[in-house]
């Protein structure tokens, strides 16, 4: 079982030998990289290289890692009680799987993303530690040990909020998706939008490094804000020469796609400012 990329997704030769790495010793992929740079959107493409049926656990803030086992209604189960429902003798009536059940009881292999996992309290990759290195739970209400059928292909996402703990990493296939180089990123844009002009694609980007690279940026542009920057200019029909006749240091055309705060605008304007100020 062999990831090699897709006609929809520019894997790198660096990024193709982690995911098979992490394949090969069964333990899960921890991807981290800048958001934006195509970390979640890797586990769609695994699942669709290799064939497979994705699982996908969104982490916020506010989750809790019993929420990927199972939860439990109490509640729910006193209330029928009161009431005299049959329900309440089954106590699995009450039991919401998670998303780490589904992947474990699956017929098949899977893949079982967990997006985003520095999102979610410090203790959390922790609380998960026995139930990704064994593939198996016990729930304590039924008195069932649920094992994985199927080992699944486990990939974790982090932007890097928050550091992991050591024990959680020792687990792991570690690797951090780099921000594209030109090159790279040229490959990415002809995935996405093949009939782009040559002389625009070539424009756009050299526009969008120089961005990238101004001094005191509080939040540079990501891959994802650089394709809605590109249709945006396709759509309004703009060529080379729109963007080459703008001053060098100047807000770039339609850059609400590109800045996202109003310090970068801000840094932006002063330094088109300067440029226009005569020199003595």
């Amino acid at each position: 079982m062999q990831f090699t990329g897709t006609s929809d997704y520019v894997a790198t030769e660096d990024l193709t030998i982690a995911v098979n790495a992490a394949i090969a010793l069964e333990r899960p992929l921890l991807v981290k990289g800048e958001p934006g740079t195509g970390k979640t959107e890797l586990a769609r493409q695994v699942a669709s290289a290799l064939g497979l049926r994705m699982i996908e656990w969104n982490v916020k803030s506010t989750t809790k890692a019993q929420q990927g086992l199972y939860e439990y209604d109490a509640v729910s189960r006193l209330r029928d009680s009161q009431l005299g429902d049959e329900r309440v003798r089954d106590v699995r009536n009450y039991i919401k799987k998670g998303k780490l059940w589904e992947a474990f009881e699956a017929d098949e292999k899977v893949v079982l993303l967990i997006d985003e996992i520095d999102k979610a309290d410090i203790e959390f990759p922790n609380d998960l530690l026995q139930e990704l290195d064994r593939m198996e739970f016990f729930v304590y209400e039924t008195g069932e040990t649920i094992r994985a059928r199927h080992r699944p292909i486990v990939i974790i996402t982090s932007n890097n909020e928050k550091e992991l703990p050591d024990a959680f990493l020792r687990r792991c296939f570690f690797h951090y998706i780099a921000f594209p180089d030109a090159q790279t990123m040229e490959r990415i844009v002809r995935v996405h939008f093949p009939d782009i002009k040559p002389t625009l694609l070539r424009a756009a980007l050299t526009r969008f490094y120089e961005l990238r690279e101004t001094p005191g940026l509080k939040k540079k542009p990501s891959t994802s804000e650089a394709l809605d920057w590109l249709k945006l200019l396709m759509a309004d029909d703009l060529d080379a020469e729109d963007l080459r006749a703008e001053p060098g240091a100047a807000l770039p055309r339609l850059h609400g796609a590109l800045l996202k705060n109003e310090q970068d605008v801000h840094l932006f304007e002063r330094l088109a400012f300067m440029a226009r100020r005569p020199r003595a």
